[in-house]
């Protein structure tokens, strides 16, 4: 899952609270895709158990090599846990 800490009404990090709370998706990747590069956002979201924190670059061409790289390791290269963890076996 992509989260963008700074959301329009509610904060990107009770989102990851609720997300991290909730049995039937606590085991689910998170990964914050943010334009906040606040040292405080980060430790928190690595304190709420976000997977990944991915600085969004404002120029477009190095947002989509950003994207493409990301989507590279979390498709391609990351090995997920088994399906059995998103069922709480």
């Amino acid at each position: 899952m992509l989260l963008d800490l700074k959301l329009p009404k509610v904060d990107g990090l009770e989102v990851l609270r609720q997300i991290r709370t909730d049995p039937r998706t606590k085991t689910i990747p998170v990964v914050a895709f943010t334009s906040s590069q606040a040292e405080g956002d980060v430790i928190e979201g690595y304190r709420l158990g976000i997977n990944s924190y991915i600085y969004k670059p404002t120029d477009f061409d190095d947002f989509r090599e950003m994207v493409k790289q990301a989507a590279q390791y979390w498709l391609q290269i990351n090995q997920p846990p088994p399906l059995a963890a998103f069922r709480g076996q």
